[in-house]
């Protein structure tokens, strides 16, 4: 899971696994594989960095060689 921030400033945490894809319009919005969308304080290149972190923490990324 990621640590995301929302508009109001609560922090809350998703599932990389299911974000489908991430917009910036301005504001960064992660559009889940659900097809539900949360608006995020972070901006994509934060975003992108955790995720990475996260996968190579699990090891998901030993499976995508």
């Amino acid at each position: 899971m990621i640590e995301v921030t929302r508009l109001d400033g609560r922090s809350y945490y998703v599932n990389p696994h299911q974000i489908e894809y991430i917009e910036s319009n301005p504001d960064t919005t992660l559009v889940m594989l659900s097809g539900k969308r949360l608006v995020v304080k972070e901006d994509y290149q934060s975003l992108y960095d955790r995720i990475i972190q996260y996968r190579s923490q699990i090891g998901s990324f030993k499976n995508e060689e």
